[in-house]
């Protein structure tokens, strides 16, 4: 099939979105790819993989998509994009990522006669109503969560195939009325052949080595993380943290650092390239997951809970469903409640004085990975399901 992917963002890079441009490739599939342009990348660029179109946009078109669903601007903005594109390719089907253009991929469906794919990477209405920016006195007026619910139930339910992450978005989208059979989960498991492994044979020497790696903002939990390190400091129990990322949260957790005289217990590493930093993958006793709990977080997966997995690191994860169950099902770690520091320093001092503990999660994890959370498996249900959408074309 001719594909047309829609992406609100700039592309590269996206792993989610590689991986199934990636795939679908590899299946025979010719994928248009169709997103936002910089300064560094040219409007049309042809890859190894696929074809990307890339059309510049506004400061100000871009900001008024957080008020979508009440003005046309945004959504006109990509109108005059794919019709351009659909003038002159023969598309047969739209995959969009994610909510926001979910209405333009049918409009799409509609007039052309084509297949719509919807692929929800978060739960998009929770996302926005958590997002700081939607939180202000025009955010409220310009996004309506009730809408937002609304206009999500309604395209996933006129799509030919919606796409999830995990298991719980799949129940979720069922429970608003969405066809379960056509709901296929794909979800952020690890490339493997893109993954070097880490052979996790010791743990580190001098206390314990705690490893977060991802964005930074309120919602990632991080702060619960450093109460808990506190507390750790008053009962004489040292470890170390090594925080690697960057985000707009990132001033806070230093500040709030400073002020619990964590100096010595964190080190701040920046945004880094998993290349550069397999020196602190290595080191880790314990890969943290401390993202609050919400109905964003209990319907999506993080892709380093995979990495951290096939890298034999014991996890430490907040009760988020899907991080519970996988860590859970799978022994490869255990889980606090999200915002109580006490528990969560509990669980860290009894690794602290026995790292023996660690070494029952190490190896079920990467065995796991090995065997099903992985791409090539995911990818097989993404390749069938447009080999089904394929022979109904």
């Amino acid at each position: 099939m001719n594909i047309l992917m829609l992406l609100d963002h700039k592309f590269p890079p996206d792993t989610r979105v590689e991986n199934e441009i990636e795939a679908l490739k590899k299946a025979g599939h010719k994928i248009h790819l169709a997103c936002f342009s910089n300064n560094n990348k040219p409007e049309l660029e042809i890859t190894t993989s696929c074809i990307i179109h890339r059309r510049r946009i506004s400061s100000i078109r871009f900001k008024s998509s957080v008020g979508a669903l009440k003005f046309p601007f945004y959504l006109n903005f990509w109108r005059k994009f794919t019709a351009d594109l659909m003038n002159k390719l023969e598309i047969e089907a739209v995959h969009v990522h994610d909510l926001p253009l979910a209405k333009i991929g049918y409009e799409l469906k509609e007039k052309y006669k084509i297949k719509f794919i919807l692929d929800l990477h978060e739960n998009w209405p929770v996302l926005l109503q958590l997002s700081k920016h939607t939180n202000t006195l025009l955010g409220k007026i310009l996004s309506s969560n009730k809408q937002w619910i609304r206009y999500e139930k309604k395209f996933a339910s006129k799509a030919d195939a919606v796409i999830v992450v995990v298991d719980e978005a799949k129940k979720r989208l069922a429970n608003l009325g969405v066809d379960n059979d056509k709901i296929f989960v794909v979800s952020n498991t690890l490339n493997l052949s893109q993954f070097d492994p880490i052979s996790k044979n010791e743990f580190s020497k001098e206390g314990l080595r705690l490893l977060y790696v991802g964005g930074i903002n309120y919602h990632r939990g991080l702060q619960y993380v450093l109460k808990a390190i506190n507390i750790l400091n008053k009962k004489g129990i040292k470890v170390k943290f090594d925080i690697v990322g960057d985000g707009s949260y990132l001033p806070k957790i230093k500040e709030l650092a400073l002020n619990l005289n964590l100096s010595e217990n964190i080190n701040f590493h920046g945004y880094k390239k998993f290349t550069e930093i397999l020196d602190v993958y290595n080191s880790a006793d314990i890969a943290m997951i401390p993202h609050i709990k919400s109905g964003h977080t209990d319907n999506t997966i993080p892709h380093k809970i995979f990495q951290y997995m096939y890298a034999q690191i014991p996890i430490v994860t907040s009760n988020c469903d899907p991080l519970v169950r996988i860590v859970e099902e799978n022994y490869c770690g255990v889980s606090y409640t999200f915002d109580n520091p006490a528990e969560l320093s509990e669980i860290i001092a009894r690794f602290a004085k026995n790292k023996e503990l660690l070494y029952e999660y190490i190896k079920h994890g990467k065995k796991a990975v090995v065997e099903k959370y992985n791409w090539k498996n995911d990818s097989k249900t993404l390749c069938d399901l447009y080999a089904y959408l394929s022979e109904e074309a």
